[in-house]
């Protein structure tokens, strides 16, 4: 048996903690400790104020900071030598995901980012049927993501300014569509009227064309209390009510297939109704926080990566497109109403 692996996590926000957690419970791993300049976090284990007052051994990194961090702290990881499981997203920018991509190869250390989603056993079912041709080959994919937020989600904290869901909630779907059909060559993005502020990032829709020909929408908002959304769907948030509905459609030259029940839909007669199956999706037997630990553990090992930063630079650099046409929507919009006034 080979010794526990020595994981630092950088980062003590609330998924920090989570990490910090899931490193403690694992048989395979050693704490180093947390590094975090508040050092009234998590006073029951090793702390330290920066990555730079390590001195003793690390086998891998898990950097939980805020986003605007990731490439920087991710650089410096590499540096040290260090494999990494990064948070998602990767970068807060494409130069800063480029500076990390180059650095981790240069480095030649693992590297692993946190698109948990992709662990949930049922995502790659969903994978696996259309790889296989289940519903033949993909032409077109919708999906919604649409919830109430809470007003006092945005009050007194990052958000208020921002908190557009781009970034926040549809970078997760982006990838699970990049995942499952393929790379996205093209977005076009509109933006819906914001009901908390006329500047603000609330709902909208995308279109998305993806490099094999196939299509894609995407409708979504954080304004509309709804059933349908990741969280909802799998049950994934605690904080978020499950409600088992399907939030994502994909169809096939022979078929169709939603998510995450995994019904089957087929029949090529249009003068009948289609026909369907009932799916079966296999439930998870580990949360996918602590699936992503076992594979990160394989990855310092030298297992291909799930994701790794070049893959998750791409889901951002589709993620960074669509928010930058909503943001000229925005700013184009307070323009006219500036040359009106």
């Amino acid at each position: 048996m080979s010794p526990p692996k020595r994981i630092l996590v950088v980062g003590g926000g609330l998924i920090g903690i989570r990490h910090l957690q899931a490193v403690q419970a694992h048989p395979d791993c050693s704490l180093v400790g947390l590094a975090d300049p508040d050092m009234t976090l998590a006073p029951d284990v090793k702390r330290f104020a920066s990555m730079a007052e390590i001195t003793e051994p690390v086998d891998g990194v898990i950097i939980a900071t805020p986003t605007a961090l990731h490439a920087e702290h991710g650089v410096y990881a590499a540096e040290r030598g260090w494999h990494m499981l990064i948070e998602k997203p990767i970068a807060g920018d494409l130069p800063g995901a480029e500076a990390l991509s180059h650095a981790v190869a240069k480095a030649g250390v693992g590297s692993l980012v946190g698109h948990h989603r992709r662990y949930h056993r049922s995502v790659q079912q969903l994978k696996e049927l259309v790889a296989d041709g289940a519903v033949g080959t993909p032409v077109c994919a919708n999906l919604i993501w649409a919830m109430r937020k809470p007003d006092a989600y945005f009050e007194g904290n990052w958000r208020t300014a921002g908190g557009s869901p781009v970034m926040i909630n549809l970078v997760h779907d982006i990838d699970i569509l990049r995942f499952v059909i393929g790379e996205i060559a093209t977005t076009t993005a509109l933006r819906g009227k914001g009901l908390r502020g006329d500047t603000r990032i609330e709902s909208g829709a995308i279109a998305l064309a993806f490099e094999s020909g196939a299509t894609g929408t995407i409708s979504f908002a954080d304004t509309s209390p709804s059933p349908w959304g990741f969280e909802a769907a799998t049950g994934e948030n605690p904080n978020i009510g499950t409600t088992g509905q399907d939030m994502m459609w994909i169809m096939g030259t022979q078929g169709a297939v939603s998510y995450p029940s995994l019904t089957l839909w087929s029949g090529l007669d249009w003068s009948k109704p289609a026909e369907s199956t009932p799916g079966a999706p296999e439930q998870d037997i580990k949360a996918p926080l602590d699936a992503q630990l076992d594979h990160f553990i394989d990855v310092m090992k030298g297992a291909p990566p799930l994701i790794d930063v070049a893959d998750a630079t791409r889901t951002l650099a589709a993620a960074l497109q669509i928010e930058a046409q909503l943001t000229a929507q925005v700013e184009g919009a307070a323009n006219a109403r500036n040359a009106h006034a």
